[in-house]
């Protein structure tokens, strides 16, 4: 019998799981979650290189893709989603794919994981060569991810993947595999607990290392946000006073008059 991943195993330490309290049982998950960063930091060294891949795709006009399913797939889909309104850019710069199209995000799917053809018909229609295509599946034998990510390397893509599975078929088809060995769930086979946080914890380091890698920030400023609502106006004019050394009213001024650019408004002169 070919052996379970980590991902579905059975967890020994939730053995007693109905017998206990709310507060055990949430204490047991606490203790679980607290396991997630330490597996991350052993993944960096491939996540590192996964994004200067992706900084330097961007550098020569290429785009970042990502293909999941599921957890891992709604994971990469909101990653996407907060490129422009973070980092100023392109809404096609940074697409999230999953499994069973947008229909998936809010519902179940069922066997949109399991359809190879799938895969290669998106992966083709939304990759390019040049561009980086990043496999997202905790198992790492979701067949619509590993189909998209074969695809996506015929194509001369650069491909990459997150995965909590080191032996699994995804790992093995792209050429810088992450794997983050968050062991088993408190419910056997949950991918969205510790798999799920680890996850976000790698697709933050990503999009947000590559952005920075790629000039989209000053400092930790977010100088390329998009001040589309009250809070993000007030984030800008903040950045602007304290950068230029003015009053808010000033602030205010300077961006009225740069288009509510804080980049333009702090370079100004």
């Amino acid at each position: 019998m070919t052996e379970l991943p980590g991902t579905e195993r059975r967890n020994p330490r939730a053995a007693g799981l109905a017998g206990m309290s709310t507060l055990e049982v949430l204490g047991l998950m606490a203790d679980e979650d607290a396991t997630v960063p330490n597996a991350v930091q052993a993944a960096l060294p491939d996540i590192a290189r996964a994004t200067d891949a992706i900084a330097l795709a961007f550098s020569g006009g290429g785009r970042l893709r990502y293909v999941g399913a599921g957890t891992s797939g709604r994971l990469g889909v909101l990653d996407a989603s907060e490129a422009p309104p973070t980092f100023g850019v392109d809404a096609d710069l940074v697409v999230g794919v999953i499994a069973g199209g947008d229909a998936a995000l809010r519902t179940s799917v069922e066997g949109a994981e399991d359809d190879p053809l799938a895969g290669e018909r998106e992966i083709v229609r939304v990759a390019r060569p040049g561009d980086v295509v990043v496999g997202l599946s905790a198992s790492g034998s979701a067949r619509y991810v590993v189909a998209a990510m074969r695809a996506a390397r015929a194509l001369g893509a650069t491909t990459a993947c997150v995965t909590c599975a080191p032996d699994s078929a995804l790992a093995e088809a792209v050429e810088i595999p992450i794997v983050v060995e968050v062991g088993a769930e408190i419910l056997a086979g949950s991918s969205r607990l510790k798999a799920g946080t680890a996850m976000k914890l790698v697709l933050n380091m990503l999009s947000t290392a590559a952005m920075i890698r790629s000039g989209r920030t000053k400092g930790d400023l977010m100088v390329d946000l998009r001040p589309t609502n009250a809070k993000l106006r007030s984030r800008a004019i903040r950045m602007v006073r304290d950068e230029r050394g003015v009053d808010e009213d000033a602030a205010r001024k300077m961006l009225e008059a740069n288009g509510w650019s804080v980049r333009r408004a702090i370079d100004a002169r």
